[in-house]
């Protein structure tokens, strides 16, 4: 039966309500509990009158949830963005087609049953394990700044998203007179979550290296020396300084080494690390340089950013066995992949140092939004992250989430500092137990789905046969 167009207008409320919901809880902080209410939304697509219906709405969605967050796209990949966009809606899609697939042929209770795992299972791929993942504005996000984020050492985001998935399932299978009022009861709950629980408590050694960074964004080499120097006087008992990726296209300049020398300082500095003679490939890494002037330890970073020219991935990762402990290095769009700072906490990182690039010219909100991985990242692992970006937001986060320290947007020129409390041991989320096996579900479903459609062609072609 086709379906009439008075159900299909009815049926464009729920994206429309996604749309409008995610958006809210991206650009109110306080408001964050409702992409809970965007995720029911995107879940009652499985009522979609036809499976088509769903899959092109589902992507409709999110070409508005992604094109509007990832505006600035269309600054740095013009017109290619759309497609950008596209990768990352498409993914919505196959979650609302298999969502409405699953209630058409096994019910609601079924769809309610897997839906988190295959919401789950379809974000952990997309944003950790094929060609153009991108991690970016999941679900769990939101909660960058919620005070409760030292829950997120529990739960990681990923398994926020499931609790969320799940919670609008329950809802999700009630009759309306029962749905109405636990619909409005878990909006309820999923506001007062946003702004209501216990400050996270930051754990780790007392006291802890005095950590220093500098934003430049356009550098040379005499303004570096430069804005060192004038870092060192204002906090003369530094024990490590920072400065950010791609601080020199071209290997660490003698001058700088030089300083590190004459003034018996660590320095972390990113810059290129040439594979060729021709320097036509090159590594992009953070480089330590120690107070005897010469490179003690470099980190190659893991995911170059795709379509950009940004160096080969690493062939490894390792710990810098500092004088204070054991510290991890992410390179900038590193710290978005949980996969790469998994392998960090694994070997015992005690802290973790990110050195970043964010170009002016990308706007204030991709730098906010940038913002939001390093306090959920730190909450997840129970360890302490220092990012020094080369125009903000630089941030000094602790074990528990809280951001202690900061510089602004575009803040060419500013400083941050404090003291990184290094801890005895992170320690992964169950998520990371529970992302991987919802990806594995998933993948069961589509089979499962795909077998059963084959086979009721075939029995319909068999009684067509048998009829002629």
């Amino acid at each position: 039966m086709k379906p009439n167009k008075l159900s299909i207008i009815l049926f464009l409320v729920w994206p429309l309500g996604a749309v409008v919901a995610f958006h809210l809880a991206y650009f109110f902080q306080p408001l964050a509990g409702l992409v809970g209410v965007a995720l029911f939304c995107l879940l009652m697509l499985s009522r979609a009158p036809s499976s088509r219906i769903a899959f092109y709405t589902g992507i409709a969605a999110g070409m508005a949830i992604f094109g509007l967050q990832l505006a600035f796209f269309l600054g740095i990949f013009s017109i290619f963005a759309v497609f950008l966009w596209f990768v990352l809606a498409f993914w919505t899609g196959v979650f609302a087609l298999l969502a409405r697939t699953v209630y058409e042929k096994h019910g609601k209770y079924w769809v309610a049953l897997l839906v988190p795992f295959l919401w789950t299972g379809l974000e952990y791929f997309r944003s950790e394990l094929y060609p153009l993942r991108f991690a970016w504005v999941n679900a769990g996000f939101a909660f960058s700044e919620a005070p409760w984020i030292a829950a997120f050492n529990y739960i990681g985001v990923y398994g926020a998203g499931f609790i969320l998935m799940a919670l609008a399932a329950g809802v999700s299978v009630l009759g309306w007179k029962k749905a109405a009022p636990a619909g409005g009861a878990l909006l309820a709950i999923f506001l007062i979550i946003s702004n209501i629980g216990a400050p996270s408590k930051s754990g780790g050694r007392e006291g802890g290296p005095l950590v220093v960074g500098v934003q430049m964004e356009v550098s040379s080499t005499e303004l570096v020396v430069m804005g060192l120097e004038r870092a060192r006087r204002e906090h003369p008992d530094a024990d490590l300084f920072v400065l950010s990726e791609y601080t020199f296209f071209s290997p660490v300049p003698e001058p700088v080494k030089k300083w590190c020398k004459e003034n018996g300082e660590y320095l972390v500095v990113g810059a290129i690390d040439w594979i060729d003679e021709n320097k036509k490939e090159f590594y992009n890494t953070a480089f330590v340089i120690g107070p005897d002037g010469e490179t003690v330890f470099r980190q190659v970073k893991c995911v170059p950013i795709q379509f950009f020219a940004d160096g080969l991935p690493a062939k490894e990762q390792k710990l810098w066995e500092s004088p204070w402990g054991r510290i991890g290095f992410c390179v900038c769009y590193d710290m978005s992949y949980s996969l790469v700072i998994d392998r960090l906490v694994r070997m015992g990182a005690q802290a973790i140092i990110v050195p970043t690039m964010d170009a002016i010219r990308w706007g204030r909100y991709q730098h906010e939004l940038h913002a939001r991985i390093a306090p959920v990242r730190a909450a997840e692992y129970g360890v302490p992250i220092y990012r020094l970006c080369s125009s903000g937001i630089s941030q000094h986060v602790d074990s528990g989430g809280n951001v202690v320290a900061s510089a602004p947007f575009p803040g060419q020129g500013e400083i941050m500092a404090g003291r990184v409390k290094l801890v005895e041991k992170g320690s992964l989320p169950l998520d990371r137990y529970l992302a991987p096996l919802c990806v594995l579900i998933t993948a069961i479903v589509v089979i499962w789905l795909f077998v059963t459609l084959i086979r009721r062609r075939g029995g319909k072609t068999r009684e067509q046969g048998n009829k002629g």
